[in-house]
């Protein structure tokens, strides 16, 4: 029996790593997908094959819809099939309101947003062509509920993923195309690896956290391979929020439990 594919853009490093490595984990063939770390793709790559699938890293800017293009022919002509795309890549930049250029709105949303849109599309046309139920799901944020200072920009980007996985869902039900967000809070990444000050940075973020802690990489990716399984497959045109609890405050002060 042929196994199924995954795309995860942004899965060189970071959430979109955890989520590749769960995928394989589960028996999905994987294409890893990235812009600038080629080394850490092509270690993730080797890491995958570990697990006994197939397993290669394509190099996309998904801020160019040219190359998004580009890559959704390679998974095609690489793999002969796609089941599951994760729009995971996207950049995170923070600025005053008052402050916002016009230039740090169009790199935010050009990969966030339109980015993740024009992926998509690319790859819903494929697995409509090859008569795949596939499913898509957006990795988002909190943030598009949540309210933080200087993230005006990113918060409507994330905000803009969540309705777009509605609208996306209502059109793709026909093509037997589920579609579905994640929304992680604070997550472990590199950033969170850093010396005593980030340590303790992170405790006092996290004891704001109902529920005491920041979420994994390797969390967030079980949950898509769930929502990517059979086991969910009348669920569609939904955000999952995975952070904790951390909207569930009517305030976050630190030493208050609630």
């Amino acid at each position: 029996m042929e196994r199924k594919v995954a795309l995860v853009t942004g899965s060189g490093r970071g959430i979109g790593k955890g989520i590749a490595h769960e995928f394989a984990k589960a028996g999905y063939d994987v294409c890893v997908n990235y812009n600038k770390s080629a080394e850490q793709a092509q270690e993730v790559v080797r890491q995958l094959l570990e697990y006994g699938v197939r397993a290669e890293a394509v190099q996309a800017n998904i801020a160019d819809l040219d190359q998004i293009a580009m890559l959704i022919e390679q998974v095609e002509s690489r793999f002969g099939r796609l089941d599951v795309l994760v729009n995971n890549s996207g950049i995170t930049r923070m600025k005053p309101f008052l402050e916002t250029p016009p230039e740090l709105f169009e790199e935010v949303i050009n990969t966030d947003l339109r980015g993740l849109y024009f992926c998509s599309q690319q790859a819903a046309r494929l697995m409509v062509k090859q008569g795949t139920r596939g499913v898509i799901i957006h990795i988002s944020s909190n943030h598009a509920e949540g309210n933080w200072s200087n993230s005006t920009v990113y918060a409507a980007a994330k905000a803009g993923v969540n309705k777009l996985a509605k609208n996306m869902a209502l059109d793709l039900a026909p093509h037997g195309i589920r579609v579905i967000g994640i929304a992680p809070g604070y997550t472990r990444n590199s950033w969170t690896e850093g010396d005593e000050r980030v340590q303790k940075a992170i405790a006092d973020i996290s004891s704001r956290i109902p529920m005491r802690r920041f979420c994994t990489p390797e969390e967030v990716g079980a949950a898509a391979v769930f929502l990517s399984s059979d086991s969910a497959g009348y669920v569609t045109g939904t955000t999952l929020y995975m952070d904790g609890g951390a909207l569930l405050p009517v305030w976050a002060e630190k030493g208050n439990n609630g």
